[in-house]
């Protein structure tokens, strides 16, 4: 693909976590993740050997889980269908230009590293650095942000995309899967619950990690938009690991409390934009098993967006606007930038 003569070369660069190609790849991946001082605050060695050591236990259980997914992880096939719609919008919307779209992924294949110097081999005038993180955290956007600010050396002037959790397509096409899945449970009664990750409660409150405020703006969003009365929907948090007290109440205690009020359940992972483990075997399989031992029924989940056209349109529209400015800001409402892990407060502190 190339652009008019005189036009700019654009590197879009989308994050994501990662996940393992393969049986194989479950280990090294397990290590990655927890060698992350993000998510591991211990100074190394110490780090590195307890990483190894978590690695080594979780590896059989962990193979187990990606094996009920064909053994390896979909998020890769999933976020390069997404950069490809991603690119064939942008192209539309800035003709003149030579758009090139990259992922990064922080825990495995195609790691910062490699993105790094592909971008810098593309030698772009302009960077967007645009996460696959509706909802800004310190565990997820700010550890993909950090590895590619240490590890870029290449030109372009870059500008980054922090955080979405209101922008309209994002929030459109969840509410367009939870109005499917409600269609679905017919005359049923059923409580949607907005399950997203967990984290623990001192990365808020020691760190200032907007992450739980995101959260709770995103599903305020996508119940307006769904038209969900007050009282049918709640948010949860899943994926709960370590003894550390962690954001609640967890999806498996409000699925629980679906079956005591005798109501069914929508499930909406609102702070993935892709399917994975966490959705096609912890949502799927089971948090299921638990619903149908709780005699919750109906269970549903809407699907993750994906290449919704609306999600599309709105990572588009994000990378568009990023261009007309420099530094860090989020696109759409749904922001305060006011605590302390946000990234306009530390360039505020900064200047």
């Amino acid at each position: 693909m190339s652009g008019t003569p005189g036009g700019r070369r654009i590197a879009v660069v989308l994050f994501n976590l990662g996940g393992p190609d393969d049986q194989a790849s479950v280990k090294p991946f397990l290590f990655n993740l927890f060698s992350d001082p993000a998510i591991i605050g211990l100074p190394n060695p110490f780090r590195a050997l307890l990483a190894r050591l978590i690695s080594s236990r979780r590896e059989t259980g962990a193979q187990a889980n990606y094996a009920l997914m064909g053994g390896g992880s979909p998020l890769l096939p999933e976020t390069r269908r997404q950069t490809e719609a991603l690119t064939q919008v942008l192209t539309g919307v800035l003709p003149g230009d030579e758009i090139r779209s990259f992922i990064a992924m922080r825990y495995w294949s195609p790691l910062t590293e490699q993105t790094a110097a592909e971008v810098a081999a593309f030698a772009p005038d302009e960077i967007v650095l645009l996460p696959l993180y509706p909802q800004f955290s310190t565990t997820t956007t700010e550890s993909s942000l950090k590895a590619w600010r240490e590890i870029y050396a290449g030109p372009g002037v870059s500008r980054t995309v922090c955080c979405y959790p209101e922008a309209s397509g994002w929030i459109e096409a969840q509410a367009e899967g939870v109005r499917a899945k409600l269609a679905e449970a017919g005359d049923r009664p059923v409580r949607v619950l907005f399950s997203a990750h967990g984290i623990p409660e001192s990365l808020i409150s020691k760190k200032g990690d907007p992450y739980q405020e995101q959260i709770e703006s995103t599903c305020a969003a996508i119940a307006a938009r769904a038209g969900l009365a007050e009282g049918a929907w709640a948010i949860c948090y899943q994926s709960r690991v370590g003894p550390m007290k962690w954001l609640g109440p967890s999806t498996p205690d409000a699925i629980a409390q679906a079956g005591r009020d005798g109501v069914g359940v929508v499930v909406a992972p609102v702070a993935f934009v892709s399917e994975h483990i966490e959705t096609l075997v912890e949502l799927d399989i089971e948090y299921a098993e638990l619903a149908h031992e709780l005699g919750v029924a109906p269970y549903l989940r809407s699907p993750a967006v994906g290449v919704a056209a609306p999600f599309i349109r709105t990572l588009a529209d994000a990378v568009v606007e990023a261009l007309s400015r420099t530094g860090a800001a989020p696109y759409g409402p749904g922001c305060r930038a006011d605590w302390k892990a946000c990234p306009r407060t530390c360039e505020r502190r900064a200047a």
